[in-house]
């Protein structure tokens, strides 16, 4: 997609942090514009921020992911009356961190259902008009906790290196049949979502997330779209991010080992913070 002017773009989880900013950016680039989350309110709210970015087309589609009929039925009817996106991208995430032990299955099944389940409803909704068409990009949005198991996120880990499973298969199957397929590995991002999760951290993982840099949503959002266009398999947006990524796959288990020395160093700071 090295022309995106005229393109039509359909994105989850649209009405606030990755999602909006991107939608905000590839509405300045020409392309006409869906957006789909739970909330009409917030959506409505977004709009208008994208419509002031220069949308000269703008949808919003209240629909929740995370149940397959809902998503049926009204991407169903978007595509019959609007069309067959060229672009999805699957940002729509929720997250709560929390030690393994004290995360209820609840909440594992929450996380899963939204952040693997919606991508695999959405794209089981979309995938076969692009197919027919002969053309399209899926764009799913992972996160650095999806190749870097990381301290007090077993949940949204498990969700997050799901998608990234599940996006190898999809490149793997549809790479010669015109479909083109991203995944994109965030970082944290200054979005509502990473100050909601503040207040769940273990101390440890509120040490360690001291110690990251935080990117901007439209940088992460410029990422992306470059990475659009340059049609990369991975987009991993800043470098502290793609430093981790090459570790983490880097013979001798090393990404381990420098996780494991973090993990360590945060345990004595703690430590120390309890017995001060």
């Amino acid at each position: 997609m090295k022309e995106l002017n005229g393109k039509l773009a359909l994105i989850t989880g649209g009405s606030s942090g990755i999602g909006l900013a991107l939608a905000k950016e590839l509405a300045a680039r020409g392309m006409r514009i869906a957006i789909l989350s739970r909330r009409l309110d917030a959506l409505q709210s977004a709009g208008d921020d994208i419509l002031a970015a220069g949308a000269k087309e703008l949808h919003v589609l209240p629909v929740d992911v995370s149940v397959w009929e809902d998503v049926e039925r009204n991407v169903g009817d978007f595509i019959h009356t609007i069309g067959i996106p060229d672009l999805l991208v699957n940002c729509a995430g929720v997250v709560r961190p929390g030690l393994f032990e004290e995360l209820t299955p609840d909440l594992f099944q929450w996380m899963i259902q939204i952040n693997l389940l919606g991508p695999i409803y959405m794209c089981k909704a979309v995938i076969p008009g692009m197919l027919e068409r002969g053309s399209g990009h899926v764009v799913n949005v992972s996160s650095v906790a999806g190749f870097l198991g990381t301290y007090g996120y077993s949940a949204y880990g498990a969700s997050k290196f799901g998608l990234r499973g599940f996006s190898d298969v999809l490149r793997s199957e549809y790479r010669h049949r015109g479909i083109q397929v991203s995944v994109v590995f965030p970082p944290d991002t200054d979005t509502p979502q990473l100050a909601g999760e503040k207040p769940y951290k273990p101390e440890i993982t509120r040490i360690l997330s001291e110690s990251a840099s935080v990117k901007s949503a439209e940088d992460v959002a410029l990422a992306i779209r470059k990475g659009i266009e340059k049609g990369k398999y991975r987009i991993v947006p800043g470098f502290e991010s793609k430093a981790i990524y090459l570790l983490n796959n880097l013979p001798f288990d090393l990404g381990y080992r420098v996780m494991d020395w973090m993990v360590a160093n945060a345990r004595k700071k703690a430590n120390r913070n309890v017995t001060a």
